[in-house]
């Protein structure tokens, strides 16, 4: 298995997760420290720092140090592979639909009237 297909599976698994989808959104928002993640949650800055953490190895977050705060990032590059997958999917999905859709139109034009 390649690397990046090893990276895509890591990261939609730690989307898997819904609190690592709402700590993502957060840092969409903007850059946080681990205690700033962990304000709306009932749970402890450790059980969040292992979300976080999640998130890190599935390359959809880094951490920085600026002074002595120890801000979290998002890493759009990540979500721009994650998107390419989904993108290619979905433009295939949609062929097959117009497919579907002329045939049943080819269909529809070869019923003669009166058999409705």
């Amino acid at each position: 298995m390649s690397e990046s297909v090893t990276q895509l599976d890591r990261a939609f698994a730690a989307l898997a997760d819904p609190t690592r989808r709402g700590l993502v959104a957060a840092l969409a928002a903007s850059d946080a420290t681990v205690s700033e993640l962990a304000e709306p949650y009932d749970m402890s800055l450790q059980a969040v720092s292992k979300h976080i953490k999640v998130l890190e190895d599935a390359g959809l977050v880094t951490r920085s140090r600026d002074a002595q705060r120890r801000p979290v990032h998002l890493n759009a590059a990540a979500f721009g592979a994650m998107t390419d997958w989904i993108e290619r999917y979905r433009r295939e999905a949609e062929a097959r639909y117009r497919r579907l859709d002329a045939l049943l139109q080819t269909m529809d034009d070869q019923t003669p009237k009166d058999a409705a």
